[in-house]
């Protein structure tokens, strides 16, 4: 008798494959679903192989352009790169992977939920923090955090075992020695002989982004257009194409920053467990749209406004991080920064050459900036001796400080 219906969380390789057999074993109905969110995958390949190993149903679901729309649009909007650097792509894809499965798994019925995440990384904390937020009654199963399963499966040699055992087809090509994740932002490299934290990086790690050595010796040109903070149109200047549907804006965005080996990143981060890992990452659109995004956010918003913007962006940025998009302060801050953006409208032009992003100009019927206000060769509305006072004010408080704490004759 069956002890219910999981969905699992499929990709077709050998862990979530043995996983999916292993499930059937313990006596649940498996329904496979795997997310198209621009990985470079054999889609039909997989869902073959789920049914051949007994998946009740096959779900392969194309979640590309609500990836953009829904997940992607509103990280470029909060300029969201947590701890300085990193801009993201697997934090912001996971709660887009996640609703749709909850989605499955309520409409089919299904009691449980499963996925291949470890025990030791974000990804678990991730899924299971937008499943039970999504989905309250759902029970998770979670192999790699059950004493039984990993101790059966200690390492990749007994993965390999198992599925010989069991008719799963294990692959035929050299395993890469480090673990990759890919999608249409990005693609993330970790594990394996990248533990090492000053070990290099082997040139033959990137696959979405060229040596910027190797890349193009001219530039390409384009415009960015905004509008509510996100991007409605890019063109490239000299070759005249235009993109203008949010999933073809940013798939462009990734060619042209591909091309040029843009958005490449080797860092050491700490995740939410509890420990630092080393990360390689390459986002080449995602960095292009920062860059351009940060431009015209600078002139057509408010001083003010963006100073406290700024900080939820941080905030917006460490809770996508540790999981918590669907939570209700997530929810907050995303309305809080989209009412930000509502003036965030216009142009950028700059140009993509060697691995960096060059800005060259911007417009907007909405910018705050004032020429013959800010010009050197005209005065305009404003008196210089106005200055005097300001100054003078500012002074008070630090004049006072230094007075009173009797620092105003030492040497500073």
């Amino acid at each position: 008798m069956s002890k219910g219906t999981v969905v699992l969380a499929y990709s077709g390789g050998l862990d979530t494959s043995c996983i999916l057999v292993w499930l059937k074993e313990q006596g649940y109905d498996v329904i496979t679903y795997l997310a198209n969110i621009g990985q470079d995958e054999d889609f039909e390949a997989a869902r073959k192989k789920a049914e051949s190993l007994g998946a009740k149903k096959v779900f392969i679901e194309d979640l590309r352009a609500e990836f953009v729309e829904d997940f992607i649009w509103p990280a470029v909007q909060a300029n969201a790169v947590y701890e300085d650097r990193y801009l993201m792509g697997t934090a912001v894809a996971r709660p887009c992977i996640g609703r749709r499965q909850v989605e499955i798994a309520r409409r089919e019925g299904a009691q449980f939920v499963s996925h291949g995440a470890t025990g030791k990384g974000n990804d678990q904390i991730r899924f299971e923090l937008t499943c039970y937020a999504l989905y309250p009654e759902v029970k998770i199963i979670a192999p790699w955090r059950i004493p039984e399963f990993y101790n059966r499966f200690r390492g990749r040699i007994d993965l390999m075992e198992y599925a010989q055992k069991h008719g799963i087809p294990v692959p035929v090509t050299p395993r890469a020695p480090w673990s990759m994740d890919a999608n249409l932002m990005h693609i993330s490299y970790e594990s394996g002989i990248l533990e090492d934290p000053k070990s290099h990086a082997p040139d033959d790690l990137y696959l979405m982004t060229k040596n910027p050595e190797d890349s193009p010796s001219t530039p390409d040109l384009l415009e960015i257009e905004f509008k509510n903070g996100v991007p409605v149109k890019v063109t490239n200047v000299k070759e005249g194409i235009s993109k203008d549907s949010p999933l073809d804006i940013f798939s462009y965005l990734n060619e042209i920053g591909g091309k040029h080996g843009v958005g490449r990143i080797d860092i050491v981060e700490n995740r939410f467990i509890g420990m630092k890992s080393r990360g390689i990452y390459e986002t080449p659109g995602g960095t292009i749209l920062l860059k351009a995004h940060l431009d015209i956010e600078t002139f057509t918003m408010d001083k003010e406004v963006r100073r406290i913007k700024q900080g939820l962006g941080i905030r917006f940025s460490e809770l996508v991080y540790n999981g918590f998009w669907y939570s209700p302060e997530c929810d907050f801050v995303r309305h809080c920064i989209a009412k930000s953006q509502e003036n965030v409208e216009g142009k950028v032009q700059l140009s993509v050459f060697k691995g960096h992003v060059y800005i060259l100009g911007r417009e907007s019927p909405k910018s705050l900036y004032n020429e013959e206000l800010v010009s050197m060769d005209v005065q305009g509305d404003y008196d210089p001796c106005d200055a005097s006072g300001f100054i003078r004010i500012n002074a008070v408080r630090l004049r006072e400080h230094h007075r009173l704490q009797g620092l105003s004759s030492t040497k500073q």
